[in-house]
């Protein structure tokens, strides 16, 4: 089996990501099949130290930043994430790079008759895309004798496939509303979800928070006996400088002070970075050695793109993956923090599934040029819609399908000294990179029309 004949048949599964939200595909997640999965390939995922990562902002960019300063160390760190940019080799990570085509379809084989088998005994319902993906990520790691895996949570935390490990550490970066349809439709009641990833016999850190989700967090951590730390009554964080290569910060706690650097520009990083931090001190206080030269080596060569990512200067062109109101805010603040520009130009496509009005709201403030796409992704938004809710926040939006398209006119459009920013989804992310960058995608395109997604 080679690589593409391994994705025809990966995605020949339920992709619950990429039909979420659609009608009769649109289900609750459920642990019942990666237990079986994972017990029938002798449990991979309990033969590593492991981080559990979960939050609503910045979880992946906090992960990456661990794995990177578990990687300076020499632990040889798997990351797992979700979605992936440009190809799904990149959700397996080890050592900081993805895992080989050959290796991926060597997974997918190797699963397929164990998948075939439980959905055949039809006791838990039909495996899925992620579930396979996760298994995969466990087995890898545990097969290249990963030193850590650094484990992203794909949806809220107690029934998300990866919430079957014993961690080490429970991470927990800023918790707001996203998915509430699955999930719940307050705060506290996606923490509680969230919360669900803490263990008896691990700790968990967490960003700052809002208050009903830190009481959620506080009451399942008491109940289980699991300390909570809140990274900022341990580390406090100074902003030195920045620049469109990255920012200069020193964190103090009261083990160290430590200047440090990230090329992940944005205020919200520096919270990340100290929860990272604090994280990091658990593992070392836990017996896990991690130095202050790996912490500097780590942060400063972390990489994680689409998120206030810097494609170009002239015009100066960023892309972020923000796909939710709380992150388009935080966007619209760092945008205006760390860039100087005289014309906001906006290339925004959605997700269907999105808060369209929350996240137009935030993108909207101070009258920005705007245009109106939509990615390749089967989940994407009417772009009329989009424009509709730009309208009623007063700003008149021109819609302009395909994101090279839509990139292209932004850029027509930019004077000397005006930025373009494409976000509203890391798929339009994505795809703005590689018209920029000449990076090849994966299309799934026949997949979807066999599946029957629009």
């Amino acid at each position: 089996m080679n690589y593409t004949e391994s994705l025809d048949k990966l995605l020949s599964l339920t992709d619950l990501e990429r039909v979420s939200g659609q009608g009769p595909h649109h289900r609750r997640y459920d642990l019942g099949r990666i237990r079986l999965l994972l017990k029938r390939l002798d449990n991979p995922h309990l033969k590593t130290p492991t981080v559990h990562v979960t939050g609503t902002k910045g979880k992946g960019s906090t992960a990456a930043m661990i794995a990177s300063v578990l990687a300076a160390q020499g632990y040889k760190p798997g990351l797992f994430t979700s979605p992936h940019l440009h190809a799904f080799r990149e959700r397996i990570q080890f050592n900081g790079q993805p895992i080989s085509e050959g290796e991926f379809a060597g997974l997918v084989e190797e699963l397929w008759p164990l998948v075939q088998g439980i959905n055949a005994e039809g006791v838990h319902g039909g495996v899925t895309v992620f579930e396979v993906l996760t298994a995969m990520a466990f087995q890898h790691y545990a097969r290249k004798g990963a030193g850590f895996q650094v484990i992203e949570v794909g949806l809220g935390g107690r029934l998300d496939s990866t919430n079957v490990v014993e961690p080490q550490l429970c991470v927990f970066t800023s918790i707001s509303l996203d998915h509430t349809a699955i999930l719940g439709d307050t705060v506290e009641k996606i923490a509680a979800d969230k919360g669900g990833i803490m263990k008896p016999g691990a700790v968990a850190v967490t960003s700052p928070q809002q208050p009903g989700a830190m009481e959620a967090l506080r009451t399942i951590a008491q109940e289980l006996g699991v300390p909570l730390i809140p990274s900022a009554e341990e580390c406090n964080c100074t902003l030195q400088a920045h620049d469109l290569d990255g920012q200069s910060f020193t964190l103090s706690a009261p083990w160290g002070e430590f200047p440090l650097r990230t090329p992940l520009l944005g205020g919200h990083q520096l919270e990340n970075a100290a929860t990272a931090l604090v994280g990091l001190q658990v593992l070392h206080e836990r017996g896990f050695t991690i130095g202050r030269d790996a912490i500097v080596q780590g942060f400063r060569t972390v990489r994680w793109p689409g998120r206030l990512e810097v494609l170009s200067r002239e015009p100066l062109l960023v892309v972020d993956g923000a796909h939710n109101p709380y992150s388009a805010g935080k966007l619209w603040e760092a945008l205006h923090q760390y860039f100087t520009f005289s014309k906001l130009i906006y290339v925004v496509g959605l997700s269907a599934d999105k808060n369209i009005p929350g996240i137009v709201q935030e993108l909207a403030q101070g009258g920005p040029e705007v245009i109106v796409t939509r990615s390749r992704h089967p989940r994407a938004a009417s772009m009329q819609a989009i424009v509709a809710e730009f309208a009623q926040a007063g700003v008149m939006a021109q819609a302009v399908d395909g994101v090279e398209g839509a990139l292209e006119r932004a850029q027509a459009l930019a004077g000397p000294g005006d930025m373009v920013v494409v976000t509203g989804s890391l798929f339009v992310a994505a795809e703005a990179r590689e018209h920029v960058l000449g990076i090849a995608p994966e299309l799934y395109a026949s997949l979807d029309a066999r599946a029957g997604v629009p």
